[in-house]
């Protein structure tokens, strides 16, 4: 049963693999591509299940013991995080049969989408330092490929932007891990959260957290690092678009949530401070950012910013009910995020344009794909009773009951101006007229034959019923965030896991 750990990674690498094999063949190509994603998805169902049931897994890789060898983790944490990639990339690979131009396939589109899985799949599972910063240079690697693929100029710049600011966030990384394998003489995430729960507070140890913070922020997009995203983001294709909105940068957050959890927890007073503090600033950055912007997906980037900032919201505040939320805020944001990605593309394809002041007419034209806006723009706003409103609901609480009301006041508000920016897409692009000829000489809508309706919708269905079900069925969801949460503030059984004994 310890293959489940491992088969996540495997199976993007082996369809990486056989995707290359078969470069010549598009069809093939695609066919291995979705079919790829669903055994991923299939295998992380299984690992979420398996950890649900037995608890925390760990396996070492070539049965050299902890700390010495590789080692993967599978807690509820991280499985609910593969469990979100696989259905993602399962999404994505799907949309991009309607999607994505014959160039960029040939040129090893899904190649590159199954590697980055991989990445961030290994990143999720890691046990240790090293192999986290490894699994980030893989991910980082066939990200920027995967965003310069197609050569246009805006691609590229916002590539290199990209690019240069996380390769300043892994050499942060790496000078973090370098103090603190000086430090403590151990990568081993277990190892750590053991050797330095006995180690006295320093300012060595709080020197490697701040980078870790840094790095962490930086690749999560957090106030004030978070000025790539929005330059970066709305560049490549929209299904590009949507798995890094989706996934890119909760890698980052998990990061973070995983080491100020399990062993970045000598100072709490000192650095969740700065943590809740950034957590405000990111908020009222990125939404008062998305305000100012009249093109679909670069509101939708600077609010990939403004939600980062409730997710840590609830590693700050630092509580089981906090911390719930926070796992909750990430499982609903994934979703809907990916979505809202995925239906700018089908509006795009209808009407050759992102810029909101030439859309218009949408919702007579096209009343469902109205409606599967509205799901996950109205969650993302935090409207009873889908999804984004429990986990709002969640981190107002705990912060209520911390008497933290400074954060509950911002997320409040935040909450409210991330509203007017849906309402704003929405007025523009579905509910006002269609714009004339004189007016934007492309309005004219285009057709999509019936098979690419299927492969753009499908994917946008499914994750609107998803977001629902997240609203409607809450409970049982927010029982597994809380069960993590728990895991993730008690170290002790993740250490158990990984050296098979009590250390």
């Amino acid at each position: 049963m310890k293959l489940l750990i491992v088969l996540p990674i495997l199976i993007p690498f082996a369809t990486a693999i056989a995707s290359l094999f078969v470069r010549r063949w598009i069809l093939a190509q695609r066919i291995l591509g979705v079919a790829g994603a669903a055994g991923l998805l299939g295998a992380a169902l299984a690992l979420l299940k398996m950890v649900e049931g037995d608890g925390i897994q760990a396996v070492q890789i070539g049965n050299w013991p902890a700390p010495y060898g590789i080692t993967l983790v599978a807690d509820l944490f991280g499985a609910i995080m593969v469990t979100l990639a696989g259905l993602m990339g399962f999404a994505v690979a799907v949309y991009s049969l309607a999607s994505m131009d014959a160039q960029r396939e040939k040129f090893g589109y899904y190649s590159l989408l199954h590697i980055m899985l991989m990445g961030v799949c290994g990143a999720f599972l890691t046990g240790d330092l090293f192999n986290l910063y490894v699994w980030f240079e893989v991910l980082l690697i066939s990200s920027f490929v995967l965003m310069a693929l197609g050569g246009e100029r805006a691609q590229i710049e916002g590539a290199l932007k990209y690019v240069t600011l996380n390769l300043i966030s892994s050499a942060l990384f790496l000078a973090g891990i370098g103090i603190l394998y000086g430090k403590i003489g151990t990568l081993n995430m277990a190892d750590l959260a053991y050797k330095l729960s006995l180690e006295p507070q320093s300012n060595l140890i709080n020197s490697s957290a701040m980078l870790f913070l840094i790095a962490f922020g930086i690749k999560a997009a957090i106030f004030p690092l978070f000025f790539w995203l929005p330059d970066s983001y709305h560049t490549p294709p929209v299904a590009v678009s949507a798995i890094f909105a989706g996934l890119l940068t909760k890698v980052g957050v998990y990061a973070m949530i995983r080491s100020f959890t399990l062993f970045f927890v000598q100072d709490v007073g000192f650095t969740h401070t700065l943590i809740l503090i950034a957590s405000g600033l990111t908020m009222v950055t990125g939404v008062l950012g998305a305000m100012a912007q009249n093109e679909f997906r670069r509101i939708l980037s600077f609010h990939i910013i403004s939600q980062i900032g409730y997710m840590i919201m609830g590693l700050a505040l630092f509580t089981p009910l906090a911390l719930a939320g926070s796992v909750f805020y990430i499982i609903h944001h994934i979703i809907v995020k990916t979505n809202l990605f995925l239906i700018s593309g089908v509006v795009y394809h209808l009407d050759r344009t992102y810029e909101l002041k030439n859309l218009g007419g949408l919702y007579r034209n096209k009343p469902g794909l109205a409606v599967l806006f509205m799901i996950p723009a109205m969650s993302l706003a935090g409207i009873p009773p889908l999804s984004g409103f429990f986990a709002k609901l969640a981190l107002v609480k705990a912060g209520l009951e911390m008497q933290q009301y400074a954060i509950v006041i911002t997320a409040l508000g935040v909450s409210l101006l991330t509203l007017f920016s849906m309402i704003k897409i929405w007025g523009e692009a579905f509910w006002k007229p269609e714009p004339t000829k004189s007016e934007y000489m492309g309005s004219e809508q285009t057709q999509i034959s019936r098979k690419s309706q299927i492969f753009f919708l499908s994917p946008v269905v499914l994750l609107a019923i998803v977001t629902v079900l997240l609203g409607l069925a809450a409970e049982p969801f927010f029982t597994l965030a809380t069960r993590a949460a728990e895991q993730l503030l008690d170290p002790s059984e993740y250490i158990h896991a990984v050296f098979g004994r009590k250390l």
